[in-house]
């Protein structure tokens, strides 16, 4: 994966918070307290167990100086060499490849989401979250939050090669979930949140899609700025990296190495075996009118 060394990185999409503690956001009740317990359902776990709080606390920091990225990410050269610099890049390809296709293809409006980079803890319009939840977007500020310590986690946890582009695979799944917001998908799930042909197993596998159709155009997508595209190559390498991330974030493969057991009346992600298929699908037709997960017959 290789981005344009004299591309231009907008930092101004990224909200860099590594360094701030995070605080902890009451989720009890009204509208925030209904987005997290969705945000948990989505998950498929209670939300205690994600880190969602019920209040108090004063959260942890880092060493690391917040807003790093906005001085330290300045051109695709950066984003070659810096793990967060391409996660800015990734960002920019998605929101310029988004902006463009929603209108086109689903006669949508395209409203511009924020990456969010933290550690530890982070509040956000769901409640308050830790890292243990793992990469996520939030519907009620449209933004999409990461630790970055998760990459290492994809590799020594669940059993990912890891590489750029499984990253980039992660944050194009997120970004899917924000497709899925301004389409009206996400509200499809309702009480469907368990079991292999689930609501929820059709929105997470949907999201995979998307991240395939954005890959697919993802060399071909100009910047505004320049006229070129921000990601200049994918290798059949690259894309097998992503489906190996896709594999490793698979229910029954989670399932089974935690209890050797896998039991799909408790999926809420879908298989490795299904999201790889559906990435496949996205990144194939790079259509992302052929990702109706919920009209589909078979996952």
């Amino acid at each position: 994966m290789q981005f344009d060394d004299q591309g231009d990185l907008d930092t101004s999409q990224v909200d860099d918070r590594r360094g701030i503690p995070g605080g902890k956001v009451a989720i009890g009740g009204g509208a925030v307290g209904l987005v997290a317990v969705l945000f948990a359902v989505l998950l498929g776990v209670d939300p205690k167990l994600l880190g969602l709080s019920s209040g108090g606390g004063n959260g942890s920091s880092s060493s690391r100086s917040a807003g790093e990225v906005q001085q330290a990410c300045k051109t695709g050269a950066d984003a070659n060499s810096r793990q967060d610099c391409r996660i800015v890049a990734v960002t920019n390809s998605l929101q310029d490849f988004w902006g463009g296709e929603l209108p086109k293809r689903a006669k949508t409006a395209y409203k511009p989401a924020e990456t969010v980079l933290f550690t530890n803890r982070v509040s956000t319009a769901c409640g308050a979250a830790t890292s243990a939840v793992g990469p996520f977007y939030c519907p009620g500020d449209q933004k999409a939050y990461f630790d970055l310590g998760f990459f290492d986690e994809l590799s020594t946890r669940f059993g990912a090669k890891g590489g750029p582009f499984a990253e980039s695979y992660v944050v194009a799944h997120e970004f899917g979930h924000h497709i899925q917001t301004l389409t009206g998908q996400m509200q499809k799930v309702g009480n469907d949140r368990q079991g292999a042909t689930s609501a929820s197993v059709r929105l997470e596998l949907q999201a995979d899609c998307y991240a395939g159709v954005w890959a697919h155009h993802a060399t071909t997508t100009p910047q505004p700025s320049t006229g070129r595209p921000l990601i200049k190559s994918l290798t059949d390498q690259d894309i097998a990296q992503g489906l190996d991330a896709a594999a490793a974030v698979g229910d029954d493969r989670i399932q089974k190495q935690a209890t050797g057991r896998i039991n799909p009346e408790a999926w809420t992600h879908g298989s490795s075996d299904q999201r790889k298929a559906w990435f496949t699908t996205g990144y194939r037709t790079g259509d992302l009118t052929q990702c109706d997960t919920f009209s589909a017959a078979k996952l």
